[in-house]
């Protein structure tokens, strides 16, 4: 794409923030135009129609964007526990869900939950997409996938004042694989990109208090809750063990039909 200044984009969850604060607020500021959307599928449509120089795309997607790269090292992921990529039910355990309400904003989710029900579960409950309203989907649906910061919303543990039971889907992974999961990275059709994004998210981690700050209204929670959830449940840099359940996950994927054949890892 021949711009002078490049063009990338990532969906406006917190928990992407701190990849993108240098290009807003800190010394990369002007070095790139950002688009951003509430739903992680839209940056995979903008870099699939090369609309963009990079975007920060839900993993799934790599295996469906002919010639997307990944950029190396860095990464929206968890190593044990997530909180904003979950399973919900009315208090029903999971190997009783005979209907799951998917919100299709991510891909990797939708696919990670078809996983987890196949492959460790043995089960083959019914799919409904869904637009992310809990109360809705469950009205439907014995499940729902919630993601991003509408999930950060729902209490960890049933109460009176919310009958939900909560289901942490890198919990689950990380019980069922030992492994981390990689939700999100970094990509591009192009054969190099002008712009460090390793050195952008080392940035936005040093000012995560401030991005805290930034976010709790909008969300919801305290400061001080929104500053573990970015600094302790979210990992930003992709670990070996991340990286194995990367690989793993595209494995999974391919043995369960939810892509075509196995694309190798390509990195720019």
């Amino acid at each position: 794409m021949s711009i002078s200044i490049p063009r990338i984009a990532a969906s406006s969850y917190s928990n992407t923030a701190p990849l993108v604060w240098s290009f807003l607020y800190g010394s990369l500021r002007g070095s790139a135009e950002l688009i951003m959307d509430t739903a992680p599928a839209r940056s995979a449509e903008l870099l699939a129609g090369g609309r963009v120089d990079a975007a920060l795309v839900p993993v799934f997607s790599y295996q469906t964007i002919t010639d997307a790269k990944l950029v190396p090292g860095v990464c929206v992921g968890a190593r044990t526990r997530v909180r904003s990529v979950c399973l919900v039910t009315k208090g029903m355990g999971l190997r009783d869900v005979s209907s799951v309400a998917l919100d299709v904003s991510s891909r990797t989710s939708a696919a990670l939950t078809k996983m987890i029900f196949r492959e460790f579960l043995g089960r083959e409950p019914e799919w409904r997409d869904a637009a992310p309203n809990i109360d809705a989907m469950l009205a439907g649906a014995d499940c729902a996938l919630m993601i991003g910061d509408p999930a950060l919303r729902i209490p960890d543990a049933p109460s009176d004042a919310s009958p939900y039971r909560k289901f942490d889907l890198a919990e689950l992974w990380r019980k069922m694989t030992g492994l981390g999961f990689v939700f999100a990275m970094w990509m591009t059709k192009n054969s190099a990109l002008p712009l460090d994004l390793a050195a952008a998210r080392d940035e936005g981690v040093a000012n995560l208090e401030a991005i805290a700050a930034n976010y709790t209204q909008q969300i919801g929670l305290g400061t001080e809750e929104l500053l573990t959830y970015l600094g302790d449940n979210i990992s930003y840099e992709i670990s070996d063990e991340m990286f194995q359940g990367l690989e793993l996950y595209f494995s999974l994927g391919e043995k369960h039909g939810l892509f075509g054949s196995l694309k190798p890892l390509h990195f720019v």
